[in-house]
């Protein structure tokens, strides 16, 4: 089975539009069309994230949505350490890092992102870095 590694913005962009492709990434993963990876690191930036009060404020993200998402990833996810350390590579925004270490460690098969920092490498380490829409047509060709 295919690991993909998450970026946070898909996760917290899936709860803002339940339609989109990046809901689509997520409901693939609970119809297990892949192994989704992450690490203590992410999930920590994701509750992190949808507690921020301006996100809550402006997308209506209740404590139960949030919660719930983090609960799924904790009992249905592969959680790795996290702990490989990388040579910076993204001066501009260093907590991305985090999530290369994830895929690196797990030996993942990509990383999904809509962040452009990330999106800008394209591949790293041999791991391909994909839009939510491109992940969804790299899953077709399985």
């Amino acid at each position: 089975m295919r690991k993909a590694v998450l970026d946070t913005n898909i996760f917290v962009s899936s709860l803002l539009t339940r339609t989109g492709p990046t809901a689509q990434v997520l409901s693939s993963w609970r119809h297990r069309r892949y192994l989704l990876v992450t690490s203590p690191a992410i999930i920590a930036e994701i509750r992190a994230v949808l507690q921020h009060p301006r996100i809550r404020r402006r997308y209506s993200i209740t404590d139960e949505e949030a919660e719930e998402l983090v609960t799924l990833l904790e009992q249905e996810a592969l959680i790795v350490p996290g702990n490989t350390r990388i040579p910076p590579v993204i001066p501009e925004d260093p907590a991305d890092e985090q999530v290369l270490a994830c895929a690196i460690e797990a030996g993942a098969d990509c990383i999904v992102s809509g962040d452009r920092h990330l999106l800008n490498l394209k591949v790293y380490a041999g791991i391909p870095i994909l839009t939510a829409r491109e992940f969804l047509d790299w899953l077709e060709k399985e």
